[in-house]
């Protein structure tokens, strides 16, 4: 998990972690490549270099379009990709984009390394499937052809959405409306869906931005 991340969860008392673990200065974990059709991006990588990677926006265009509604360019300047993964909060960007074009992410410990696929990672609200041992070491974007769509609806610009979709193709994820990003039929987005409701959005107004929201990706 990112400073950008941990911070936010330090002032609200939501994580009390016993040890941190700065990685700024290891080396070789912060490489943005193509493998295997798509783009890998590593553990140190930050956002603002998958905003303005000439790669990511030759074969992950979606990555790239996605990246630029986390927060503001400052936060970009210093979060990362595979932090926001790790941090798995239900109404962020990133951990969408990985579900709706089928990615996945690459877990390391002392014990050896493995695939996660995302719809295996993200298990609940700010929780995923990482044993508390291991580190997501690299994310893997599939390309994205087009059409392509990503639109979330937030009180101001970089704040977190209230709702927001994801279109890959034909496939379509949610954020902001659940404990996890989650996949949906995009003839009926809002099928078995049920959204709190809070002092931001209603629960039925979170339904109504879903459904306009994905009419609107899929008109695109």
């Amino acid at each position: 998990m990112s400073r950008a991340r941990l911070i936010p969860l330090l002032n609200f008392r939501l994580a009390r972690p016993r040890h941190l673990v700065d990685i700024n200065r290891v080396s070789g974990v912060d490489r943005i490549y193509e493998r295997d059709g798509g783009v890998a991006v590593q553990a140190m990588v930050r956002q603002a270099a998958v905003e303005d990677s000439d790669l990511v926006a030759r074969i992950c265009p979606l990555l790239g379009v996605a990246v630029r509604l986390v927060a503001h360019r400052v936060i970009r300047n210093r979060g990362t990709v595979c932090g926001s993964l790790a941090h798995a909060d239900p109404a962020s960007e990133l951990p969408a984009v990985l579900l709706a074009l089928g990615g996945h992410a690459v877990a390391r410990s002392t014990r050896g390394e493995r695939t996660i696929p995302a719809d295996q990672l993200f298990s609940g609200l700010f929780e995923t499937t990482l044993a508390p041992d291991e580190m997501v070491v690299e994310a893997w974007f599939p390309a994205s052809g087009r059409p392509f769509a990503i639109l979330e609806e937030s009180r101001r610009h970089g704040d977190f959405a209230l709702a927001g979709v994801v279109r890959a193709d034909a496939r379509l994820a949610l954020f902001g409306v659940a404990s996890t990003p989650v996949m949906a039929d995009p003839r009926d987005p809002t099928l078995g869906l049920q959204p709190g409701g809070d002092l931001e959005a209603s629960a039925d107004f979170r339904l109504h931005l879903v459904r306009v929201l994905t009419e609107k990706a899929f008109a695109a």
